[in-house]
């Protein structure tokens, strides 16, 4: 038996079955490259579904977190550390809003959102009737709070009842929104582009007529950039292409590069207006490991320059996938900004199946509902490393 089969048996005896997985054990990565437990080596274009932005052996943001860990872990929120201070300052600045604070995953960046959301609307009018605009076929995360939120009945089914007094608008159709608007409304919830959904951007029109909504009857706009943000779309934030800011934003994935972190800021009125001391709370949020982490990955993007090289391996990536259409009719569309984008097949072939066959070619990718291929690489790729992308998914194809 060898060591892959060893390991999987082993996890398919102790692990609860909640994902199928491929048959792989990925042992150690450098640069944009991992290998499995037999030294295989693959083209990462999945970056541990768009979290690992840095590739892996940035030397940077190791030598900071082997520093961190020399001194200290874990505190709690009960006394101040500065690793989580000064990521606090440099996020809020980054952002342009106020207030943050630091979770353990973007689900929970989402409760936070929520309740942030409810006790703000609630201040107002002392209602516990108010109702949230979320989008059909968003994702935002497994909580059941998250999962209420989630535009997708197939996810919640089988947990109902959710929290309630959620409404689902058709995503970049504004009429749907308004015709869900009322004076019970506190919160339009929405991806500014959706990713497991199947990579759709907002439109331009669309999200900046939802702010103009928000501001005239003072709701908040929240804007999930768990997937999206740090940098994926070209600019720092996907928002920042529209002209607009959210009132709370949450983030993930990227912000740690690895290690879990995720965060849900607000503007200093949203602050003023809504969560208190003894609203909210984590025991692990905000502690100095993950917050040393944030603040490695946010130099390190700066020095890096990275939402310029996102923007230029963005550009390459969608010509190389306009020329895999017109060579593949099974390709339907190409859609997407940045490194965040996806490929939707017609239905003679199954986008899972893709990923599977690309893993087999030396290529890791994952798929997005409407039988999409989604491409969403560590931030750091070459143009190198978009032609040999495109050569191994091509003869997948």
């Amino acid at each position: 038996m060898s060591k892959t089969e060893e390991l999987i048996n082993l996890a398919e005896e102790h692990i609860l079955h909640t994902y199928n997985r491929f048959p792989v054990v990925f042992e150690r990565g450098e640069g944009v490259r991992l290998y499995d437990a037999s030294g295989k080596e693959y083209l990462d274009f999945c970056a541990g579904i768009a979290v690992n932005a840095l590739g892996y052996g940035n030397e940077a943001y190791k030598e900071a977190l082997k520093a961190q860990i020399d001194k200290l872990t874990h505190i709690s929120n009960y006394f101040y550390n500065e690793p989580a201070i000064r990521a606090a300052e440099t996020l809020t600045a980054l952002c342009g809003l106020d207030r943050v604070f630091f979770t353990n995953s973007g689900a929970e960046a989402i409760e936070g959102a929520i309740k942030t959301a409810r006790k703000y609307a609630f201040l107002k009018d002392h209602s516990t009737e108010h109702e949230i605009i979320a989008m059909e076929h968003s994702f935002h995360g497994r909580t059941m709070g998250a999962l209420s939120i989630t535009g997708t009945a197939a996810y919640r089914e089988p947990f109902l009842p959710m929290i309630g007094n959620v409404r689902y608008a058709a995503f970049n159709d504004i009429d749907s929104v308004k015709a869900l608007l009322n004076d019970r409304t506190c919160a339009i919830f929405m991806e500014t582009i959706q990713g497991e959904g199947g990579i759709i951007p907002a439109q331009q029109e669309f999200l900046k007529e939802v702010r103009r909504l928000c501001d005239e009857n003072d709701i908040l706009l929240i804007l999930d950039e768990i997937q999206c943000g740090m940098g994926r779309s070209g600019n720092m934030f996907a928002y920042e292409a529209y002209g607009i800011k959210p009132d709370v934003l949450t983030l993930a994935k990227g912000l740690g590069s690895g290690v879990p972190v995720g965060a849900f800021l607000m503007s200093e009125r949203v602050a003023e207006g809504s969560l208190c001391a003894g609203d909210h709370g984590s025991t692990y949020g905000g502690n100095p490991f993950a917050c040393t982490a944030v603040l490695a990955v946010i130099r390190e993007m700066e020095r890096l320059n990275i939402t310029e090289n996102v923007r230029e391996r963005g550009a390459y990536l969608r010509r190389r996938l306009i020329e895999l259409k017109e060579k593949h009719p099974v390709i339907r569309d190409i859609r997407g900004t940045g490194l965040i984008q996806g490929i939707e097949l017609d239905s003679s072939v199954k986008a899972s199946e893709v990923c599977g066959k690309c893993l087999e070619n030396g290529l890791v990718v994952v798929s997005a509902a409407g039988n999409v291929v989604r491409l969403i690489p560590p931030l750091v790729i070459s143009d190198e490393d978009v032609d040999e992308m495109a050569e191994k998914l091509g003869e997948v194809i």
